[in-house]
């Protein structure tokens, strides 16, 4: 069985982690397939969104694979921090808009996933949590990072420091999610707000979240130079004439991302 699902629906990838018998915990050819399925999209003009979520209905992933762990050396262990880390770079990065849909359990690792997307988007009965310190270890794939730059610093130490698991209602409070939704409703409300993304210019989404990305880590002038650049990126496509044409003749523009 492959362990990670792939299909693409339209512009839309739709990337599904796929061991629901170990509730989507990672292991490294987990690890592996994820990474070849991510560099795929990244290099794939035709894609102008991405969905992740889990397989079955109890967890979107609960992180590390322990049983796998239990059994590798220390220097294997590190391979797959390595690798884990890697990865979730890989879809921090993704030019493309980002999207969580978290239907149950999102713990360790599987909430670093999550955080490691541009919005999350749960099901009212999904639990989630950076839970290592319970185990005698961090979050090590971004974890400590990416949550005080979504919710800030004091948020993030109460979290993290008392690996707290978190409600759908709670996790909506901490502004960590994006909207939460009935589990029979998470399609439809996903597939809402995706509707939302592609309504828009390709090129001026991508660059958008380019320019924001960026621009979070650096100070405000060079931040609103990678903006001005960023914007100067949009000039010349045809979207943006095509925008301007719809405007004139009071209709909803067409884009084809160039």
């Amino acid at each position: 069985m492959q362990e990670i699902r792939y299909e693409q629906r339209n512009s839309v990838a739709y990337v599904t982690l796929n061991r629901p018998e170990a509730m989507n915990a990672f292991n490294f050819n987990l690890l592996m397939e994820l990474g070849q399925v991510v560099e795929a999209i990244r290099i794939d003009p035709d894609i102008r969104a991405v969905v992740f979520t889990g397989s079955g209905d109890r967890a979107f992933s609960v992180g590390a694979d322990l049983k796998e762990r239990k059994l590798l050396t220390e220097a294997q262990v590190r391979r797959n921090l390595n690798k884990i880390g890697d990865v979730f770079t890989m879809i921090d990065q993704l030019p493309q808009p980002t999207i969580a849909v978290i239907n149950g359990f999102a713990f360790g690792g599987g909430m670093e996933l999550a955080l490691a997307c541009d919005f999350r988007i749960a099901a009212d009965e999904a639990v989630m949590g950076l839970t290592e310190t319970g185990l005698a270890i961090i979050p090590g794939a971004g974890g400590t990072q990416r949550l005080p730059r979504l919710i800030g610093e004091a948020k993030a130490l109460e979290l993290i420091l008392t690996a707290k698991r978190l409600t759908a209602d709670e996790a909506l409070h901490y502004g960590i999610l994006t909207q939460k939704a009935a589990a029979d409703q998470l399609e439809e409300t996903t597939e809402g707000f995706v509707a939302s993304l592609l309504a828009n210019g390709p090129i001026a989404i991508q660059q958008a979240k380019f320019a924001i990305k960026q621009g979070m880590n650096a100070d405000l002038q060079t931040g609103l130079a990678i903006e001005r650049k960023a914007y100067e990126m949009t000039l010349p496509t045809e979207d943006r004439v095509e925008a301007l044409t719809a405007f004139a003749e009071k209709r909803k523009p067409v884009f084809k991302g160039r």
